[in-house]
This record gives C-alpha cells, sequence and structure tokens, in this order.
C-alpha cells in the first residue's frame, strides 16, 4: 500500500470515529492519537524519505490537507458535543427568573476616620483650614521649632522612631503647624488651621495605647488671642461632640510649646458629672492638651510674639472614639475584625 493510499486509509478510519464519538474527552482523545506528535499521520510521513523526489512534494500536500480535513471536522464536532453537553445540563437545571438577585454589601468608613471626618466639618464651619503634612519628618520640625531643643528632658515623652539622627516618624502633627507658620501671609488674615493626621511614638501597646494613633492639632494665631477664645472654641468643639449640656474645665498643666498650658476635661456623659466608671467617679473626663502658643514658638517661625498671640490644641480621635462608643482597648480599632468594625457602619451619602 502506497504512502497516499495509506494517508486516505486513517483519513476514513478517524472520521468514522469522530462521527461516533459522543463525550468531549473521547473527541479529545482521537485528536491526540491522529494529530499529536506520535500519532499515524506522522508514522505514515517518516516514510517519505523513501519517495522520489517528484513524489514527496505530492504527498506532503495531501498530508497537510488531510491534517487540515481532520483538524476541521474535529472543532465542528467539538461545538457539537459541547451544545449537547449544555442543553443536558440546562435540562436538569431549573431556573426562576423572578428570584431577587443577591444583595451586595457595601462598606463604609472606619469608625476613626468617621470621627476625624466629623471633628473636620466641625472646624470647617468655624472657619478653619485643613492642613496636611509629613509622616515622615525631620528633628528641626517635629522637635526643636516646637521649643525641644536636642538634649531636653521633655523629649522623653514622645520618644520615637528614628531614620536618621535627623529624620524620623513624626510624634505629633505640630510640624504641620511650624511649616505653615513660617509661610503663612499675616496681612491677608489671622491663621487658623487643624493638621489631622497618623503620628508615631515607641511605646508599648496595650488596651489605651498604640505605637500609632491620631492626631487632630489646632492653631489659631492673630493679634490679641487669649486663653478666653481658647476654652470657647474647645467648648464648641465638646458640645458638638459629646452633647449640648456638657461642659469642660481647664487645669494647669506643662507642655514645651505652649505657656501657659492646661489639661481639659469634658464633664462626663453618661453619668452627667455625678461620677461613675468612665470618669472613674470624678464627674469629668480628660480629654485633650492645650495652651498659648510659646512666645519662642513663634519666633522661630518668624513671628513677633510682642505683636500677635496664638493658642494651640491637640486631641486624640482614637480615645474621642473609645469614649464616645464605650470601648475599652484601642487596638479594637486597628484589628480589622469585620464584626467589630460593622457596629458602627453608616451609610455613605
Amino acid at each position: 500500500m502506497s504512502l497516499k493510499q495509506q494517508l486516505e486509509a486513517l483519513k476514513e478510519e478517524t472520521l468514522q470515529k469522530i462521527s461516533a464519538s459522543d463525550a468531549l474527552n473521547d473527541l479529545n482523545q482521537i485528536r491526540v492519537e491522529t494529530l499529536g506528535k506520535k500519532g499515524p499521520i506522522t508514522e505514515v510521513l517518516r516514510g517519505m524519505k523513501d519517495l522520489s523526489a517528484e513524489e514527496r512534494p505530492v504527498v506532503g500536500s495531501f498530508a497537510n490537507e488531510i491534517r487540515d480535513h481532520l483538524t476541521e471536522k474535529l472543532e465542528e464536532k467539538k461545538v457539537q458535543l459541547e451544545e449537547l453537553e449544555l442543553n443536558r445540563k440546562l435540562a436538569k437545571e431549573t431556573l426562576d427568573v423572578t428570584l431577587p438577585g443577591k444583595e451586595l454589601v457595601q462598606g463604609s468608613s472606619h469608625v476613626l476616620t468617621q470621627t476625624m471626618t466629623e471633628m473636620e466639618d466641625i472646624f470647617l464651619g468655624m472657619g478653619y483650614q485643613i492642613v496636611e503634612g509629613f509622616e515622615v519628618e525631620q528633628d528641626e520640625y517635629n522637635f526643636e521649632r516646637m521649643n525641644l531643643p536636642k538634649d531636653h528632658p521633655a523629649r522623653d515623652m514622645q520618644d520615637t522612631f528614628y531614620i536618621t539622627e535627623e529624620l524620623l516618624l513624626r510624634t505629633h502633627t505640630s510640624p504641620v503647624q511650624a511649616r505653615t507658620m513660617e509661610k503663612h501671609d499675616f496681612t491677608k488674615g489671622p491663621l487658623r488651621m487643624i493638621s489631622p493626621g497618623k503620628v508615631f511614638r515607641r511605646d508599648s501597646d496595650d488596651a489605651t495605647h498604640s505605637h500609632q494613633f491620631h492626631q487632630i492639632e489646632g492653631l489659631v494665631v492673630d493679634k490679641n488671642i487669649t486663653m478666653g477664645d481658647l476654652k470657647g472654641t474647645l467648648e464648641v468643639v465638646m458640645k458638638k461632640m459629646f452633647g449640648d449640656d456638657r461642659e469642660i474645665r481647664l487645669r494647669p498643666s506643662y507642655f514645651p510649646f505652649t505657656e501657659p498650658s492646661v489639661e481639659v476635661d469634658v464633664s462626663c456623659f453618661k453619668c452627667g458629672g455625678k461620677g461613675c466608671n468612665v470618669c472613674k467617679e470624678t464627674g469629668w473626663i480628660e480629654i485633650l492638651g492645650a495652651g498659648m502658643v510659646h512666645p519662642n514658638v513663634l519666633k522661630m517661625s518668624g513671628i513677633d510674639p510682642t505683636v500677635y498671640s496664638g493658642f494651640a490644641f491637640g486631641m486624640g480621635p482614637d480615645r474621642i472614639a473609645m469614649l464616645r462608643y464605650g470601648v475599652n482597648d484601642i487596638r479594637n480599632f486597628y484589628q480589622n475584625d469585620v464584626r467589630f468594625l460593622e457596629q458602627f457602619s453608616v451609610k455613605e451619602k
């Protein structure tokens, strides 16, 4: 039998197998066995070395025609079998198109983001601007511009993570205030700003402390700013955050960048000042630190302290959220437990 006859016989045999096939797996097996590198067509073509120079191109062309024809029939059969398989599956399954679709779960802002956004809205309504800054800061702006020269003992209260001797992760958002003060043009009006953001300190992680937390610091600088302006501002903010019947009190304290400095307490929103477990039976909850901007801080930013004065404050949205929602462990905010966070979900506008 000549090679051409062998190829013709192989073609007829394969076409019969394709026609009789009723499963995709069987069809694929036929393709591999017939057209594969070890298939019979390849074996037949190996005998072409014995043909004359005139016969080789004729037989080669015929072999290619057979290969193309079989490939086309395999593809046609595959389409038929896939359609049959789909129809079999559809016959077994029932689909009720009137059933309601699955509801998509919509995400919500993190509870800390909600708290910070609410506080930012309060200050925007009071005419403040929001200024953000660098989380990696220079020692000069983080400490020295805040009246904390090198080797000052008060730096121990804000030990942080150093990248180099002069580059560190900021311990507060005060550097944003320093950078804004040196650029502000007071001929165009007073400076009223808040600087929200993440801050870092080398601290042990426990129920009330974290090496990373959030701060919102505020600053007002203008002529004739007094402690009365500071107290009035903080009263408005605390009433907005904790209720209209809240009161605040100022206690003397110490911060290197303010003089005089105060700790600010808010009357307990749970017991109304009578004393409970939240306020440790005192009727007051310590909420933030504040004071009049130290003259040295103004001078280092190029502001004349004999002409201008100002007040500054710093509060922690993390602590405020803990107090408002009765959360007793700050770490719950950062552990990404959806069961915890879903308690504070709100629909986005």
